[in-house]
């Protein structure tokens, strides 16, 4: 069958390689799952842009630059159990789906919840499983996590998910206000959590009882 972004699909992962992005596994990864499959089929002109892109209800599919430096500087393992906060549409869960043992993720719409799930077993992707429920909170049922994201912007590091993480286990999240933010890669030693800097980003808020609240600021 006649793959016909393969073109766009190639020139984006040459894009994420300019931009810093040198891990081969991750690299494979994005080759491997097919962006435009995840978005909105009003959007799929936009699917290989670096850039977000609107999957309905106020939400977006990040950049797929900046996804992929979640995965490299995680340093993602084939062992490893994750926690993604903020399934969306499902394309990064599909991509993580590819480096990790098992992921675990956690999106408050619904709707995006079942689309997400809908298309994960359309493409026979089995290691992933979905709850519908509040992202600030986690999901402890199935901690400690050796590595999670979260893919919204919050005013600060939820103490939940810090205490979810594995010994040695790291975190990826925006911290900051709606509008602006800084990723913060948070690592647990022990009782301890260090954090420094990664870059400046910009994601939708995290809302939860962790989180933004639905209303305001």
């Amino acid at each position: 069958m006649t793959d016909r972004y393969e073109g766009q699909r190639r020139a984006l992962i040459g894009v994420m390689q300019q931009r810093g992005i040198r891990d081969l596994n991750v690299l494979r990864a994005f080759d491997t799952i097919h962006r435009h499959e995840f978005i909105p089929e009003s959007m799929r002109h936009q699917a290989y842009q670096d850039a977000p892109v609107p999957i309905g209800f106020q939400q977006t599919a990040s950049q797929p630059s900046l996804q992929g430096l979640y995965m490299q500087v995680l340093d993602l393992k084939p062992t490893h159990k994750v926690l993604e906060v903020g399934t969306g549409c499902g394309f990064q869960t599909a991509v993580l789906a590819q480096l990790v043992d098992r992921v675990y993720s956690v999106e408050r719409i619904r709707e995006l919840a079942v689309r997400a799930r809908e298309r994960l077993d359309e493409l026979r992707i089995s290691n992933v499983a979905i709850l519908v429920g509040d992202g600030t909170i986690g999901w402890s049922r199935y901690a400690p996590y050796d590595a999670i994201l979260v893919a919204a912007g919050g005013p600060e590091v939820p103490r939940p998910l810090m205490e979810q993480l594995a010994e040695g286990g790291r975190m990826l999240i925006p911290v900051g206000s709606r509008t602006m933010q800084r990723l913060m890669l948070v690592e647990r030693k022990g009782d301890a959590f260090e954090q420094r800097e990664v870059t400046e980003c910009t994601f939708v808020p995290l809302l939860g009882r962790f989180g933004w609240s639905g209303e305001g600021s």
